[in-house]
């Protein structure tokens, strides 16, 4: 078999590459979930100019992975990378969300549709907490703005109805969507009540007050 090393050679070669390009791919995930993870944060802690940095960080490592494993693309459409992007795609929604920004769209992210679609499902479930932030100062129509903006993304969710196969698990998202934004609007509803109540029983007590400054004069 005077060929058998030069086939093994060249397989463990091509062996050798691959795996340098997996562990590469593994290590840039982990940066990219990380760095979503700061910036979803930074976004509620209003914290914009860290968040700007780190989106913009967050672009450069998706175009050097993709850059790297444009000769594996098994390895792209590897779970963990497509994780990972979905958590980019989350943190770019959420930030045009809360900034009230037009949507960046899947080509100018880079993003595959499914985990551009899995992304934007994330977002909505994360202006929940934006919106708890607000109401827990009183109710505002920024809150009922961010529910309007949850609702919108799940009206539209709701209508894809594809195997998983094809939107790896968009379903079971869109139905955690559903519960979030249910939730949300019944906190919203119980904040408008009392917000409403407030301002009666302020109209009231001034009415008592005239009525009472009338009376003694």
């Amino acid at each position: 078999m005077p060929n058998l090393k030069e086939i093994t050679d060249g397989l463990r070669s091509r062996f050798d590459a691959r795996t340098q390009a997996r562990d590469h791919a593994l290590q840039q995930s982990r940066a990219l979930t990380s760095l979503s993870a700061h910036t979803i944060r930074a976004i509620h802690r209003e914290e914009f100019e860290d968040v700007e940095q780190n989106l913009a960080e967050m672009r450069q490592v998706v175009s050097v992975l993709k850059e790297f494993l444009a000769d594996y693309p098994d390895l792209y459409f590897a779970g963990y990378t497509q994780d990972a992007i979905k958590e980019y795609v989350e943190a770019h929604i959420t930030y045009a969300l809360v900034q009230g920004a037009p949507f960046p769209t899947p080509e100018a992210l880079g993003a595959e549709d499914a985990a551009y679609t899995k992304g934007m499902a994330e977002a909505a479930t994360e202006l929940r907490r934006r919106a708890l932030d607000i109401l827990r100062k009183g109710y505002s129509q920024d809150a009922e703005a961010l529910l309007e903006a949850m609702d919108e993304i799940y009206t539209e969710l709701v209508t894809f109805d594809y195997p998983d196969a094809v939107t790896y698990g968009l379903r079971r998202q869109t139905d955690v969507v559903r519960g979030v934004l249910e939730r949300t609007r019944g906190d919203l509803t119980i904040s408008m009540r009392q917000h409403h109540l407030a301002q009666a029983m302020e109209a009231l007590m001034e009415q008592l007050h005239l009525q009472d400054d009338s009376t003694q004069a």
